[in-house]
This record gives C-alpha cells, sequence and structure tokens, in this order.
C-alpha cells in the first residue's frame, strides 16, 4: 500500500481535503468555502448539497494537487464540525431541510423548558453536556416538529439523522453506511458516554425516534467503502472523529494532563483526563477524547463560539480589512493607551458562562478608536476567553495545573496573537510545525487502522514544535487587562 492518506476536514465555513504522504507531510491539498445562512437572528444554517459539492470538489483537487490518482489512496480520515445536525431521506438521500449549524440557538427556549423542569443534572450525569442549544439533540426535535410530515416518516424508519460525518459517509458510500463514531455520538445530549451507547430515556425526553439514529463505531474502525465512481477508485473509509477530538489526536495528546486548544470559527480547549470521566463544578462539558479498540478516554472540554468567526466579522461585515491575515499587524498599530474589550457573544456565550441570550458588545471606545483598536479587542477577546476555559480546568482536576497550551487553527500563525495569549495565560504556548492537526489527527486514524501508518507511541514521538512563547508581560499590566475583561463580561451577560 502506498502510505497515501486523504483527510476530509469538513468545517464551519470550509471544506477541506489534505493528502499525506507516507512521511505525514502534506503532498496535496483543496479547500472550497460555502454559504452561511442566517434565517433570522440566533440562526444558522448551512444548504447540505453544497456542503456536499464542496467536498468532493476539494477532494478531486487535493489529489490533483499531490498528483496521484484514488487507487493510490490507502484510506480517508474525516473529521467534521460537531453538533451540526440533518436529517435525510433513507432512499433518495436528500436532506429534509437545510443542516442546523452548532452554532444556531432556536431551541434555547426549549432548553430553558427542560432546564426549569430540572432535568439538566441528570442529563449532564450521563452525557457530560449541559442543556444547550449547541447541541444536536434539541435541534434533531425541532426538525421532526417543523419539517411537515417529518416525525410521522421519522418513526416509520423513513429518515436518517446524522452530524456531518454520518451525511458524507452516507453519500459517499452510495447509501450502503449509516455511521458515526463516539466523539460525534457523545455531542448529541443522546448518548450515554460513560456506557458507551444512545440512551432510551434521553430519546424519550428529547422525543427522538431510534429509528433515526446511525451506529456508533470506534474513531479507527471500517466505516464502509467510497462508490468507486465519485473519484475513480474505491477507498476505504477507516478514521472519523469530531474536529476538536481529531484536533487532540494531531497534537499528540495522548497522556492525562496533555492540553490543547484549537482556534477556527469558534476555540474549543480539550484537557485529556485519561481514563477519569470528571464532572465539572464549573461548566465545562465531559466528554470522549477519543475510542480505539473499545477503550474511552476522556476529557474535559471548554467550547468559544466565536474565535475566528469575530475576524471574519471584521473582514465580511465591518470591511475593515480584506483578508484575515491583515488583523495581526493592524492590532499591533493599535493605540496602547486605549482599552477597548469585545465580547464576541454574536451567538451566545459558551464555556464557562452558557448564557444563549447574551450578544455581542465592544466597550472602551473613544472618538480615537478605530480599525486597528477594533481588530486588536477582537483578538485579544479569543486570548481571553481562553483564559477563562483554563482557569475552571485548574478548578476541576487538579493536573492540569502546569499544563503547557499546544494549540493549532487558522489563527495561530499570528505570532502577535500567540504572545498575547501566552502573555495573558502566563503559560507557556506551542505551536507545532503542521498547523493542520485536526486533519493530520484524521489522518492518523485512517492510516494507523489501515496499517501504513505508526502507532500512537511512535506519532506522538514525531509531533515537532514550530516556536514556543513564553509570556513577557509585567504582572501588574496582565492583571490590570483581565480586570478589564471580567468586567466587561459581567456588562454582556443577559442576566
Amino acid at each position: 500500500m502506498s502510505g497515501y492518506i486523504l483527510a476530509i476536514d469538513q468545517g464551519t465555513t470550509s471544506s477541506r481535503a489534505i493528502v499525506f504522504g507516507a512521511d505525514r507531510k502534506i503532498a496535496g491539498s483543496g479547500q472550497k468555502e460555502f454559504t452561511q445562512i442566517f434565517p433570522r437572528d440566533g440562526w444558522v444554517e448551512h444548504d447540505p448539497e453544497e456542503i456536499w459539492e464542496s467536498v468532493v470538489w476539494a477532494v478531486k483537487e487535493a489529489l490533483k494537487a499531490a498528483k496521484i490518482e484514488a487507487a493510490d489512496v490507502s484510506a480517508i480520515g474525516i473529521t467534521n464540525q460537531r453538533e451540526t445536525t440533518l436529517i435525510w431521506d433513507r432512499q433518495t438521500g436528500k436532506p429534509i431541510y437545510n443542516a442546523i449549524v452548532w452554532q444556531d440557538r432556536r431551541t434555547a427556549a426549549f432548553c430553558a423548558k427542560l432546564k426549569a423542569a430540572g432535568h439538566e443534572k441528570a442529563i449532564t450525569k450521563k452525557t457530560g453536556l449541559l442543556l444547550d442549544p449547541y447541541f444536536s439533540g434539541t435541534k434533531v426535535r425541532w426538525l421532526l416538529d417543523n419539517v411537515k410530515g417529518a416525525r410521522k416518516r421519522a418513526e416509520k424508519g423513513e429518515l436518517a439523522f446524522g452530524t456531518v460525518d454520518s451525511f458524507l459517509i452516507w453519500r459517499l458510500t452510495g447509501g450502503k453506511r449509516h455511521v458515526t463514531d463516539a466523539t460525534n455520538a457523545g455531542r448529541t445530549l443522546l448518548f450515554d458516554i460513560g456506557k458507551n451507547r444512545w440512551d432510551k430515556g434521553l430519546l424519550e425526553l428529547f422525543e427522538v425516534p431510534a429509528a433515526l439514529l446511525p451506529e456508533v463505531e470506534d474513531c479507527a474502525a471500517d466505516f464502509g467503502v467510497t462508490e468507486a465512481e465519485l473519484f475513480g477508485a474505491a477507498i476505504p473509509i477507516l478514521g472519523v472523529a469530531g474536529d476538536q477530538h481529531a484536533a487532540t489526536i494531531g497534537q499528540a495528546c495522548f497522556e492525562p494532563g496533555m492540553l490543547k486548544s484549537t482556534y477556527g470559527t469558534g476555540c474549543f480547549a480539550l484537557l485529556n483526563t485519561g481514563k477519569d470521566m470528571v464532572a465539572s463544578k464549573n461548566r465545562l462539558l465531559t466528554t470522549i477524547a477519543y475510542r480505539l479498540d473499545g477503550q474511552t478516554t476522556y476529557a474535559l472540554e471548554g467550547s468559544i463560539f466565536i474565535a475566528g468567526a469575530a475576524v471574519q466579522w471584521i473582514r465580511d461585515g465591518l470591511k475593515l480589512v480584506k483578508h484575515a491575515s491583515e488583523t495581526g499587524p493592524l492590532a499591533q498599530s493599535a493605540d496602547p493607551s486605549q482599552h477597548v474589550y469585545m465580547v464576541p457573544a454574536f451567538v451566545g456565550l459558551g464555556a464557562p458562562w452558557w448564557d444563549a441570550e447574551a450578544r455581542g458588545a465592544i466597550y472602551g471606545l473613544t472618538r480615537n478608536s478605530g480599525p486597528a483598536e477594533i481588530a486588536r479587542a477582537a483578538l485579544e477577546a479569543v486570548c481571553y476567553q481562553t483564559l477563562d476555559l483554563l482557569a475552571a480546568m485548574r478548578k476541576d482536576w487538579k493536573g492540569g495545573q502546569d499544563t503547557v497550551l499546544r494549540v493549532d487553527g487558522g489563527m495561530v500563525a499570528s505570532d502577535w496573537t500567540m504572545q498575547f495569549l501566552a502573555d495573558v495565560l502566563d503559560a507557556p504556548v506551542d505551536r507545532p510545525t503542521i498547523l493542520e492537526t485536526t486533519a493530520l489527527g484524521a489522518a492518523w486514524l485512517a492510516g494507523s487502522r489501515a496499517g501504513v501508518w505508526p502507532g500512537m507511541a511512535e506519532f506522538a514521538e514525531s509531533w515537532a514544535r514550530d516556536r514556543r512563547f513564553e509570556p513577557k508581560m509585567a504582572a501588574a499590566e496582565r492583571k490590570g487587562k483581565i480586570r478589564g475583561w471580567d468586567a466587561a463580561v459581567r456588562r454582556t451577560l443577559s442576566s
């Protein structure tokens, strides 16, 4: 076998495909953005057909760039935006409605109703999650109740539910496999992560028929084989993990206490807690880091809804820059005497506040404030939110005190942002040589399963650091900035 592995990284704003060689270096890639649909305030949707078309295009482009044929690929690994919810017809494969994106808040009232009825504690005990519109379960219920005839069809077994990974596998295999992996299943509010199975009580609570659900596999497993006519040859799909879990694997965070944070559309920090399913007392999530050979490794997770999306807003909404890469130099030019704070609660606030009704705000503006100060506030907000996550993790788990943070995602290319992150955290920040760690994690799952890539220990040894950012900011300045951020958040919270 060739050792070439194809990673499909289906993200929130674009679909990417990367071909890795046997040496784990990138041989070729393709990427295509797709439309963000905002039907109402707080609603976010994607066109499933546009997602599918963007994935097929990206795969063909990656193979072309790598100058190989589909027959040269040993296996495919898939990683995906989590919690984004689809339901489709089992006969035609056609979705019954747009994909409801993880950022969507339309089910906030239903979540509040369940909380008021006292259900959250029992849900959290089983799923590790909180009652929030972020997760898939309430989205499934909304689709069944709001798409004409959907509930009756679901009960008859005519429809299939899945997160994006399931939908892609269904399409790639010509409808032969309806499957997901444990990391994606664990983000639905319907899956007991301790018992590793769909939970009957949760299905009844959320009014989701069991006939809708996919089969749940390990992260490295036989997920099916692509239709040969799609890319020119049939390729086995051997690895699947939600994007943050794949990034944890790609960063080789295999030991308890290791910590990674990914800066994409949102920001997500995962702390490996090993076999311990740590129950958070600080409103973090307990989640499955990965499941391999039937063995589950758990993590504490902090989820920030808006990170790179704030930079996109500056580019596309305010039109202050033409390219996202301009925000770092722009922020560096900001007036240091101005104390401008952005709380990017465009779709509510995630961990550790979990305020679905909060909305974005900027504080401290003066007549002298301009694009540079706003850009700096947006980048700094990501760092402050990371600090809040790490502070909660350190309270929840005694092993998280002196952890070095491994970072990845598009935003970490900015040296200015990473230095500010280290300064605010008062801790080292390590940036790897391969920034595409999410795709790399999916590729390793598939490559190791195929037997053409090394096992866990050797893969971990191959992780390489590009640069370590050490904190340089004076303690008094750091404390003052953090006090300003804390005040801005308090003003933004809806209650």
